[in-house]
């Protein structure tokens, strides 16, 4: 193939503009808010979970 012909108009038309995410439904919305505070729920209580094991170990002691 020569040189020329490896950037044609057409080639270069043939690109396209990446996906546009679509709209979020109100109802999407509502179920990534509730898995969203849910993770959030679940986070705060490891971490209170292990809070309160690292204190139950220095509290008995060695």
């Amino acid at each position: 193939m020569p040189p020329d012909e490896l950037q044609t108009p057409a080639a270069a038309d043939d690109r396209q503009e990446p996906a546009k995410q679509p709209a979020e439904t109100p109802r999407a919305a509502a179920a990534r808010a509730e898995r969203e505070a849910r993770q959030a729920a679940a986070l705060r209580a490891n971490l209170r979970r292990r809070k309160q094991q690292a204190r139950s170990r220095t509290e008995s002691g060695p």
